[in-house]
Protein backbone atom coordinates (compact mmCIF):
# COMPACT_ATOMS: atom_id res chain seq x y z
CA UNK A 1 0.00 0.00 0.00
CA UNK A 2 2.99 2.45 1.03
CA UNK A 3 4.16 4.73 -2.02
CA UNK A 4 4.80 8.21 -0.82
CA UNK A 5 7.29 8.88 1.84
CA UNK A 6 5.78 9.65 5.16
CA UNK A 7 5.84 12.85 6.80
CA UNK A 8 4.96 14.25 10.20
CA UNK A 9 3.97 17.65 11.86
CA UNK A 10 3.84 18.57 15.70
CA UNK A 11 -0.24 19.01 16.70
CA UNK A 12 -1.87 19.36 20.20
CA UNK A 13 1.65 17.48 22.02
CA UNK A 14 1.57 14.59 19.49
CA UNK A 15 2.84 13.83 15.63
CA UNK A 16 0.08 14.09 12.81
CA UNK A 17 1.41 11.81 10.34
CA UNK A 18 0.41 12.91 6.58
CA UNK A 19 1.34 12.35 2.64
CA UNK A 20 1.35 14.54 0.09
CA UNK A 21 1.38 14.48 -3.67
CA UNK A 22 1.38 17.02 -6.54
CA UNK A 23 1.98 20.79 -6.83
CA UNK A 24 0.10 24.25 -7.04
CA UNK A 25 -2.82 24.68 -4.97
CA UNK A 26 -3.24 22.65 -1.71
CA UNK A 27 -6.09 20.39 -1.37
CA UNK A 28 -6.60 18.73 2.21
CA UNK A 29 -8.61 15.20 1.93
CA UNK A 30 -9.68 14.12 6.02
CA UNK A 31 -10.41 10.06 6.00
CA UNK A 32 -13.43 8.73 8.37
CA UNK A 33 -13.63 7.06 11.31
CA UNK A 34 -14.03 3.64 10.43
CA UNK A 35 -11.68 1.05 11.66
CA UNK A 36 -7.91 0.37 10.04
CA UNK A 37 -9.44 4.41 8.14
CA UNK A 38 -6.10 6.22 7.32
CA UNK A 39 -4.72 8.39 4.53
CA UNK A 40 -3.20 6.13 2.56
CA UNK A 41 -6.01 3.32 2.35
CA UNK A 42 -8.67 5.84 1.37
CA UNK A 43 -6.61 7.90 -0.99
CA UNK A 44 -3.27 7.37 -1.89
CA UNK A 45 -4.35 5.19 -4.65
CA UNK A 46 -7.59 6.40 -6.19
CA UNK A 47 -8.68 9.31 -5.96
CA UNK A 48 -5.35 10.89 -4.79
CA UNK A 49 -3.51 11.03 -8.27
CA UNK A 50 -6.49 12.35 -9.93
CA UNK A 51 -6.56 15.89 -7.63
CA UNK A 52 -2.50 15.81 -7.68
CA UNK A 53 -2.53 16.89 -11.70
CA UNK A 54 -3.53 20.10 -10.60
CA UNK A 55 -3.39 20.47 -6.62
CA UNK A 56 -1.09 19.82 -4.53
CA UNK A 57 -2.84 17.10 -2.43
CA UNK A 58 -1.90 16.22 1.32
CA UNK A 59 -4.14 13.92 3.40
CA UNK A 60 -3.71 13.69 6.74
CA UNK A 61 -4.31 10.98 8.87
CA UNK A 62 -6.90 11.87 12.31
CA UNK A 63 -5.78 11.08 15.80
CA UNK A 64 -5.28 7.56 17.11
CA UNK A 65 -5.54 6.55 13.30
CA UNK A 66 -2.88 5.58 10.66
CA UNK A 67 1.00 6.78 11.47
CA UNK A 68 -0.42 10.10 13.26
CA UNK A 69 0.30 8.79 17.20
CA UNK A 70 -2.25 7.55 19.49
CA UNK A 71 -1.81 9.17 22.97
CA UNK A 72 -3.53 6.60 25.54
CA UNK A 73 -7.40 6.93 26.02
CA UNK A 74 -6.23 7.83 30.14
CA UNK A 75 -4.69 11.18 29.11
CA UNK A 76 -6.61 11.73 26.12
CA UNK A 77 -10.12 12.95 24.89
CA UNK A 78 -11.24 10.82 21.85
CA UNK A 79 -14.01 12.88 21.52
CA UNK A 80 -14.73 14.98 18.23
CA UNK A 81 -13.43 18.28 19.26
CA UNK A 82 -10.13 16.80 19.94
CA UNK A 83 -9.90 16.27 15.93
CA UNK A 84 -11.07 19.90 15.08
CA UNK A 85 -8.26 21.29 17.72
CA UNK A 86 -6.09 18.56 15.07
CA UNK A 87 -7.04 19.76 12.19
CA UNK A 88 -6.76 23.86 13.52
CA UNK A 89 -3.45 22.81 14.39
CA UNK A 90 -2.20 21.20 11.20
CA UNK A 91 -3.80 24.04 9.03
CA UNK A 92 -1.59 26.52 11.15
CA UNK A 93 1.35 24.76 11.29
CA UNK A 94 1.61 23.94 7.24
CA UNK A 95 0.88 27.41 6.87
CA UNK A 96 -2.11 26.34 4.37
CA UNK A 97 -5.13 28.75 5.35
CA UNK A 98 -7.48 29.32 4.07
CA UNK A 99 -7.37 25.67 2.57
CA UNK A 100 -9.53 23.72 0.44
CA UNK A 101 -11.15 20.26 2.24
CA UNK A 102 -12.85 17.29 1.07
CA UNK A 103 -14.15 15.40 4.33
CA UNK A 104 -15.48 12.07 4.55
CA UNK A 105 -18.05 11.12 7.09
CA UNK A 106 -16.14 11.70 10.52
CA UNK A 107 -13.94 13.81 8.43
CA UNK A 108 -16.65 15.97 7.17
CA UNK A 109 -17.83 16.54 10.39
CA UNK A 110 -14.36 17.91 11.51
CA UNK A 111 -13.97 19.88 8.75
CA UNK A 112 -17.33 21.38 8.91
CA UNK A 113 -16.63 21.73 12.77
CA UNK A 114 -13.19 23.51 12.00
CA UNK A 115 -14.83 25.87 9.61
CA UNK A 116 -17.68 26.81 12.24
CA UNK A 117 -14.78 27.37 14.45
CA UNK A 118 -11.94 29.04 12.79
CA UNK A 119 -13.86 30.13 9.34
CA UNK A 120 -10.05 31.92 8.12
CA UNK A 121 -8.38 28.58 7.86
CA UNK A 122 -10.67 27.11 5.50
CA UNK A 123 -11.86 27.83 2.16
CA UNK A 124 -14.38 25.60 -0.05
CA UNK A 125 -14.95 22.40 1.05
CA UNK A 126 -16.52 19.28 0.08
CA UNK A 127 -18.50 17.20 2.96
CA UNK A 128 -18.84 13.01 1.24
CA UNK A 129 -21.01 11.03 3.28
CA UNK A 130 -20.58 13.20 6.09
CA UNK A 131 -21.39 12.83 9.74
CA UNK A 132 -23.03 15.67 11.51
CA UNK A 133 -26.90 15.57 11.69
CA UNK A 134 -26.54 12.31 12.87
CA UNK A 135 -28.07 11.53 16.22
CA UNK A 136 -28.59 7.57 16.01
CA UNK A 137 -26.18 4.49 16.26
CA UNK A 138 -28.51 2.31 14.77
CA UNK A 139 -28.03 0.55 11.29
CA UNK A 140 -25.34 -0.21 9.40
CA UNK A 141 -23.16 1.80 12.06
CA UNK A 142 -23.29 -1.29 14.13
CA UNK A 143 -20.40 -2.74 11.70
CA UNK A 144 -17.84 -0.21 13.37
CA UNK A 145 -19.21 -0.02 16.81
CA UNK A 146 -19.39 -4.06 17.59
CA UNK A 147 -15.96 -3.99 15.27
CA UNK A 148 -14.43 -7.38 16.98
CA UNK A 149 -10.76 -7.09 15.42
CA UNK A 150 -11.27 -9.74 12.65
CA UNK A 151 -10.76 -10.26 9.20
CA UNK A 152 -14.47 -10.90 9.05
CA UNK A 153 -15.22 -7.92 11.14
CA UNK A 154 -12.94 -5.59 8.89
CA UNK A 155 -14.90 -7.11 5.77
CA UNK A 156 -18.07 -6.22 7.35
CA UNK A 157 -17.14 -2.82 7.56
CA UNK A 158 -16.09 -2.52 4.30
CA UNK A 159 -19.12 -4.04 3.05
CA UNK A 160 -20.94 -1.38 5.26
CA UNK A 161 -19.33 1.74 3.87
CA UNK A 162 -19.75 0.32 -0.06
CA UNK A 163 -22.65 -0.43 -2.31
CA UNK A 164 -24.03 -3.80 -2.66
CA UNK A 165 -22.23 -4.38 -6.31
CA UNK A 166 -18.64 -2.86 -4.72
CA UNK A 167 -15.90 -6.10 -4.86
CA UNK A 168 -13.62 -5.07 -1.99
CA UNK A 169 -9.88 -6.04 -2.91
CA UNK A 170 -8.83 -8.44 -0.41
CA UNK A 171 -5.40 -6.52 -0.22
CA UNK A 172 -7.67 -3.42 1.09
CA UNK A 173 -9.49 -5.54 3.80
CA UNK A 174 -5.79 -7.31 4.69
CA UNK A 175 -4.10 -3.39 4.96
CA UNK A 176 -7.06 -2.00 7.15
CA UNK A 177 -7.09 -4.82 9.42
CA UNK A 178 -3.91 -4.93 10.13
CA UNK A 179 -3.79 -1.12 10.74
CA UNK A 180 -6.73 -1.84 13.14
CA UNK A 181 -5.14 -4.44 15.17
CA UNK A 182 -1.58 -2.45 16.28
CA UNK A 183 -2.28 -2.39 20.09
CA UNK A 184 -2.24 1.31 20.29
CA UNK A 185 -4.44 2.32 17.37
CA UNK A 186 -7.20 -0.11 18.80
CA UNK A 187 -6.95 1.62 22.42
CA UNK A 188 -7.63 4.83 20.56
CA UNK A 189 -10.58 3.59 18.27
CA UNK A 190 -12.26 2.15 20.78
CA UNK A 191 -11.99 5.22 22.99
CA UNK A 192 -13.28 6.82 19.43
CA UNK A 193 -16.25 4.22 19.33
CA UNK A 194 -16.99 5.02 23.30
CA UNK A 195 -17.15 8.54 22.94
CA UNK A 196 -19.07 8.64 19.98
CA UNK A 197 -21.77 6.21 21.58
CA UNK A 198 -21.65 8.70 24.82
CA UNK A 199 -22.91 11.39 22.65
CA UNK A 200 -25.47 9.69 20.23
CA UNK A 201 -23.74 9.94 17.48
CA UNK A 202 -21.36 13.19 16.07
CA UNK A 203 -24.33 15.78 15.31
CA UNK A 204 -23.83 19.13 15.41
CA UNK A 205 -26.20 21.54 16.52
CA UNK A 206 -28.72 22.79 14.07
CA UNK A 207 -28.22 26.38 14.61
CA UNK A 208 -23.98 26.16 14.51
CA UNK A 209 -24.33 24.25 11.18
CA UNK A 210 -26.54 27.37 9.28
CA UNK A 211 -23.97 29.59 10.53
CA UNK A 212 -21.35 27.90 8.08
CA UNK A 213 -21.18 30.81 5.13
CA UNK A 214 -18.69 28.84 3.14
CA UNK A 215 -19.13 27.64 -0.39
CA UNK A 216 -20.22 23.31 0.42
CA UNK A 217 -20.30 20.76 -2.05
CA UNK A 218 -22.46 17.77 -0.03
CA UNK A 219 -21.98 14.69 -1.98
CA UNK A 220 -23.71 11.46 -1.08
CA UNK A 221 -23.93 7.83 -2.27
CA UNK A 222 -27.51 7.31 -3.56
CA UNK A 223 -27.09 3.70 -1.58
CA UNK A 224 -24.94 4.66 1.76
CA UNK A 225 -26.23 2.65 4.36
CA UNK A 226 -24.19 4.56 7.04
CA UNK A 227 -25.25 8.23 6.03
CA UNK A 228 -28.21 8.14 4.12
CA UNK A 229 -29.18 10.61 0.96
CA UNK A 230 -31.68 12.36 3.93
CA UNK A 231 -28.65 13.42 6.05
CA UNK A 232 -27.41 15.48 3.16
CA UNK A 233 -30.98 16.81 2.28
CA UNK A 234 -30.47 18.33 5.32
CA UNK A 235 -27.16 19.55 5.68
CA UNK A 236 -28.16 21.36 2.20
CA UNK A 237 -31.60 22.78 3.64
CA UNK A 238 -29.33 24.06 6.48
CA UNK A 239 -26.24 25.38 4.56
CA UNK A 240 -27.05 28.35 2.93
CA UNK A 241 -24.42 28.33 0.08
CA UNK A 242 -24.02 24.62 -0.64
CA UNK A 243 -24.69 22.82 -3.80
CA UNK A 244 -25.43 19.01 -3.30
CA UNK A 245 -25.23 15.93 -5.99
CA UNK A 246 -26.42 12.40 -5.20
CA UNK A 247 -24.42 9.42 -7.17
CA UNK A 248 -26.17 6.65 -7.99
CA UNK A 249 -24.59 2.71 -7.50
CA UNK A 250 -22.61 4.22 -4.30
CA UNK A 251 -22.10 3.81 -0.85
CA UNK A 252 -20.13 6.29 1.90
CA UNK A 253 -16.92 6.11 -0.36
CA UNK A 254 -17.16 7.79 -3.09
CA UNK A 255 -13.54 8.24 -3.65
CA UNK A 256 -13.29 4.27 -3.84
CA UNK A 257 -16.24 3.13 -5.31
CA UNK A 258 -16.20 6.24 -8.19
CA UNK A 259 -13.05 8.28 -7.79
CA UNK A 260 -12.63 9.29 -11.71
CA UNK A 261 -16.25 10.79 -11.32
CA UNK A 262 -15.99 11.85 -7.87
CA UNK A 263 -12.49 14.11 -8.87
CA UNK A 264 -14.42 15.14 -11.90
CA UNK A 265 -17.18 16.90 -9.88
CA UNK A 266 -15.65 17.70 -7.11
CA UNK A 267 -12.57 19.58 -9.33
CA UNK A 268 -16.02 21.44 -11.62
CA UNK A 269 -16.81 23.01 -7.70
CA UNK A 270 -13.62 23.86 -6.98
CA UNK A 271 -13.51 25.78 -10.14
CA UNK A 272 -16.22 27.64 -9.34
CA UNK A 273 -18.16 26.29 -12.02
CA UNK A 274 -20.46 24.05 -9.94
Amino acid sequence: MTSLPSQFVETCGYRTHYIEMGEGKPLLLIHGGGAGADSRGNWEKLAMPLFARHRRVIAVDMVGFGGSDAPSPDAFDYGPESRVDQLVAFIEAMRLGPVEIIGNSMGGRTTLATAIRRPDLVGDFVLMGSAGVDRSMGGALAALTEYDFTYAGMERIVRALTNDHFAPDPAMIQYRLELSQQPEKAKAFGATMKALKARSGLWIEDTEIASCKHRILVVNGKDDKVVPPEHAYKFLSLLENSTGVILPHCGHWAMIEHPEKFAGIVETFFDGKL
